[in-house]
């Protein structure tokens, strides 16, 4: 797994992010990125210097099988 630490600003890691295409022209969207290591890192589009949010893929899995599932429906 990755050392990135969580908090670091975004738009220093050297990586590709990829915005859901589900985003809004308005910038509302997270953008996702792979790190090296295995890790994934998190950042809200609209403050792309920001800090990153950093995780494992499991973390990310259960997250998504979640979200998936509806478990956060509740949140919109």
């Amino acid at each position: 797994m990755s050392s990135i630490p969580n908090g670091v600003p975004a738009d220093s890691l050297d990586v590709h992010w990829t915005k859901s295409r589900h985003s809004n022209a308005e910038g509302n969207c997270v953008e996702v990125a792979a790190l090296p290591g295995g890790g994934v890192a998190v950042r809200n589009s609209r403050d792309p210097q920001g800090p990153a949010l950093v995780y494992t893929p499991a973390e990310l899995a259960a997250f998504l099988a979640g979200a998936k599932e509806g478990e956060f429906d509740h949140l919109l």
